[in-house]
């Protein structure tokens, strides 16, 4: 696919996937999407990457969906919901669980760590977008806000589902019933970011998070351990859990990285993982 409004690299392992509409706040368009999710399936299928970070182009991070490519549906008859259907699109994440095949869910699909590098304004879908990465940090002082409901909108794209998992529900009601704007600091607080790192040198400090992840954690690990913590949202057994993870164990104990971690372990090394296993 030919790229307009995504950037993406690869550096020591890193998948960077940068929304790339400055001048638009890199607001969120259809264009977006269909990009989006390509570059995140090449970024799941290509072997050098071990983690994903997802971050905006300029001083932002996505201002929301693009209200001229909104703007049509005050007057049209246009129905909402098939239009924004992408049976045409990528389809990331997929055929891992059926509750997974759903916009932005596919997120918790993939095999691989997608870490939100949030550097400036995150609003509307933005929120939820985030939302459904495995990390979320931001740069001090960026601004978060649903927008929705100062807009005569309700809570969008599942975010009514998975902020009260987040942060609770008393904080997620806060969150999408006020609208109103929320600093990095206060999202900290609540639980909903892991850290919020300096302005000034965030680009830097969010690629050394990632970089870490990628070079000190065996990626099957994380893979196994992915699928477990999303599909264990699905059910609420804790016995089942604690049997289906003595089954993955034996499974893993099996593999070489677990020799390898090990080894390192024991030599007072950096480990030294093998490519993610099937």
């Amino acid at each position: 696919m030919e790229l307009h409004v995504i950037e993406s690299a690869v550096e020591d392992h890193v998948g960077i996937v940068r929304l790339n509409r400055p001048e638009r706040g890199n607001s969120w368009t259809t264009r977006m999407n269909a990009e989006y999710r390509w570059v995140m399936q090449s970024m799941e299928d290509n072997p050098e990457v071990r983690v994903i970070l997802v971050t905006g182009a300029g001083r932002q991070f996505c201002v929301g969906a693009d209200f001229k490519a909104l703007d049509h549906y005050k007057a049209s008859d246009k129905d909402y919901v098939e239009s924004s259907r992408n049976e045409e699109m990528a389809r990331p994440g997929h055929g891992v669980r059926e509750e997974f095949d759903h916009e932005l869910v596919w997120h918790w699909g993939l095999s691989k760590p997608v870490i939100a590098a949030v550097n400036g304004a995150c609003a509307g879908i933005a929120v939820a977008l985030t939302a459904f990465c495995d990390l979320r940090y931001a740069a001090a002082g960026a601004k978060f806000t649903t927008s929705t409901p100062r807009l005569g909108l309700p809570a969008e794209y599942g975010l009514s589902w998975v902020l009260p998992r987040i942060v609770g529900l008393t904080r997620a009601a806060e969150v999408l019933l006020s609208g109103r704007v929320f600093r990095a600091e206060e999202m900290l607080a609540m639980g909903f970011l892991n850290g919020v790192l300096p302005a000034e040198d965030f680009a830097a400090s969010a690629m050394r998070v990632a970089k870490d992840m990628a070079t000190s954690v065996s990626p099957t690990a994380v893979k196994a351990a992915k699928r477990q913590l999303y599909a264990e949202q699905m059910h609420l057994d804790p016995g089942r859990s604690v049997e289906d993870s003595k089954v993955l164990t034996g499974k893993l104990l099996k593999q070489p990285d677990f020799r390898e971690g090990v080894a390192a372990a024991q030599e007072k090394r950096a480990p030294k993982f093998g490519a993610l296993a099937a």
